[in-house]
């Protein structure tokens, strides 16, 4: 499903940067199982991509194409906003062959985000240097030259995607119970990682000014909702309004993750995998990404744990400061969760709006965009409870 769009009117020292794709992404998140091809990747369509992918894996490992083969490229169902590639690679190198199981993540055709696939690429490497669990990644191509758009390649990992199976399954007891201690240490790991690299630096969106991450982002989702609502929303006017008189002015500035919650992270029966989906990582408050965490959507039913359904805010706040994050302003992270909740009802307008245009007109999107009412209530309780 699309993203509702957003533009950077307000802000156009961001023009030359990469740009984030707009805040808010859909519930439930990417599974990496095989799914069904669509049309145009018929088996011609895959053997032509298949070509020119050994071709550009051999240029990369300074090989010839005969020396690469190209096994089981087949699409994976899920991904949001990005394609997913599911493929083996045999490497015949007489010195170090190898054969490798790889996921391809790739913009798709029309909607390419320029410049954020290579800087996902880097923040993936930046991460796996400083230990947080994240799939290794491989080579990138963050032209259109080798496949037609923006891709790179990571390894194929073992484990589950799916919210509810987290959350409900029996296998998954054990996971449940260490998940939230894990989480906590990797936002922690996450929020320690150095982006003045150049790789990094150039590319990630930071505030105009310091001490404005939070205005910033108010901003951004607020000139969202103008643009795309097509009816009046007179809880978000009201939350807007809160959200201006509540904004913290933190002088720490960090790497966020932007979308760190379930369905974007990887899991098996012994915790966390993987951190994946780093698309809208950007440079800002990291109580952002603890308070997205929390975002009632993400618990899926399980309200009476407020971190994803797996343990309360408190536990979530003493697993990350305990892994050596920054000390949590509780009133900071309040104010983060209102944000998310205002991010998370833009979603479902941007949905609602992509069908009303007849862009994408599919029952999913008409039933989105009929749970707005949601995260307004959510706005409202949390609004009350803060007075």
């Amino acid at each position: 499903m699309a993203h509702p769009p957003t533009s950077n009117k307000s802000n156009p020292k961001k023009s030359d940067k990469p740009t984030r794709p707009p805040a808010g992404p859909e519930a439930g998140g990417p599974s990496q199982r095989p799914g069904p091809n669509a049309a145009e990747d018929g088996p011609s369509a895959l053997e032509v991509m298949g070509s020119k992918l050994a071709a550009f894996v051999a240029e990369q490992e300074g090989l010839t194409s005969a020396q690469v083969r190209v096994d089981s490229l087949s699409r994976l169902a899920g991904g949001s906003s990005r394609l997913l590639w599911s493929v083996d690679i045999e490497i015949v190198d007489a010195s170090a062959p190898r054969r490798l199981q790889l996921v391809l993540r790739q913009d798709p055709p029309g909607r390419i985000a320029p410049g954020r696939m290579g800087l996902e690429f880097e923040l993936l490497r930046a991460a796996a240097g400083a230990g947080v669990p994240v799939p290794r990644v491989h080579w990138c191509d963050p032209t259109s030259r080798h496949l037609g758009a923006p891709f790179f390649a990571m390894d194929r990992l073992s484990g589950e995607t799916i919210p509810r199976r987290l959350l409900r399954d029996a296998r998954y007891a054990n996971a449940r119970e260490g998940l939230c201690d894990q989480l906590g240490a990797a936002l922690a790991g996450i929020h320690r990682l150095e982006t003045d690299a150049p790789a990094l630096a150039g590319g990630l969106e930071r505030p105009a000014q310091a001490g404005e991450a939070a205005r910033s982002e108010i901003d951004r989702t607020a000139e969202g909702y103008r643009m795309l609502a097509v009816e009046p929303h007179p809880v978000l006017d009201l939350a807007e309004r809160w959200l201006r008189a509540h904004a913290p002015r933190s002088q720490v500035l960090k790497l966020v993750h932007g979308d760190f919650r379930l369905g974007n992270f990887m899991f098996d029966e012994s915790g966390l995998v993987a951190v994946l989906d780093w698309e809208l990582a950007h440079l800002g408050d990291p109580v952002e990404d603890l308070a997205w965490l929390c975002v009632r959507a993400w618990r899926f039913g399980n309200d009476d744990r407020a971190a994803a359904g797996l343990a309360t805010r408190e536990a979530l706040v003493a697993a990350y400061e305990a892994a050596g994050g920054e000390p949590v302003d509780r009133d900071a992270l309040r104010f983060w969760e209102v944000l998310g909740n205002f991010k998370l009802a833009l979603v479902f307008i941007g949905q609602a709006r992509a069908y009303l245009d007849g862009a994408h007109a599919t029952v999913e999107l008409a039933s989105l965009g009929r749970r707005i009412a949601e995260p307004e209530a959510e706005l409202l309780a949390l609004i009350e409870e803060a007075r």
